[in-house]
């Protein structure tokens, strides 16, 4: 069997360039690949290209690379808590590439899929439709949204094996799973990763096959982006 365990997250992240298109699995900082990123945030690649719902907050996940003004564009679909991302969109430092949230996922799970675009009626009517062509079906009228095309894809999976078979856990399988498999070369950081033969086929939710690389990662923070609470009683 062909493994795709490399040594560490420096070995895993071997090949990515300054302009590159890049996806970032997670929702919010549920499922991020943090050590990926943070091995990003060491290096002295810029003008990337980022493909991912949003960018987290400011001193965690990609609002590191932010910070460091590592991106050039992003593609998301929300600006979420990240107010260095808000302030770089309104000055005119960074390009920003806003989309409904299921566009996003479908051009992920697309190009997953090896489907070169399809039609929506997602943004009709609005600016997200500018440019774009626009069709009727039953009555109604849809616009064409591509398939992202990416040169990496970084996803978090709870557990996975040398072969790249992943499972995710709860919410934090999110837009992991349909990035998996969506760029030219997918790299998996897991929080426990087994031997081959372990999992339980029947639970895995990402085949190797869409995988290239996969590494076990050191150090997990599972913080909460905004947390929201009530009185006792």
């Amino acid at each position: 069997m062909i493994t795709k365990k490399v040594n560490n997250v420096q070995e895993a992240i071997s090949g990515i360039e300054g302009g590159m298109i890049i996806m970032f699995g997670g929702f919010g900082l549920c499922g991020i690949p943090e050590n990926t990123i943070a091995a990003l945030v060491n290096t002295s690649i810029s003008d990337l290209t980022c493909i991912s719902n949003n960018a987290g907050v400011d001193d965690f996940g990609l609002g590191l690379l932010l910070q460091k003004k590592q991106i050039k564009k992003m593609i998301s679909s929300y600006v979420g808590e990240n107010a260095e991302f808000e302030r770089q969109m309104l000055s005119g430092e960074l390009e920003v590439e806003l989309t409904p949230q299921g566009t996003l996922a479908e051009r992920c799970r697309a190009a997953q899929a090896g489907i070169p675009a399809f039609f929506t009626p997602a943004g009709f009517g609005t600016e997200v439709a500018e440019g774009k062509e626009v069709r009727e079906f039953n009555g109604k009228m849809h616009i064409m949204e591509q398939a992202f095309k990416a040169d990496f894809a970084i996803v978090k999976a709870w557990k996975g094996d040398a072969a790249g078979n992943l499972i995710f856990k709860g919410t934090a399988r999110n837009f992991n799973a349909c990035m998996a498999g969506a760029a030219k070369i997918t790299i998996a950081e897991v929080e426990e990763l087994v031997p081959v033969g372990t999992l339980d086929p029947n639970q895995i939710h990402i085949p190797g096959i869409m995988v290239q690389r996969i590494f076990q990662g050191e150090k997990f923070e599972k913080r909460i982006e905004q947390r929201t609470v009530r009185q006792r009683g």
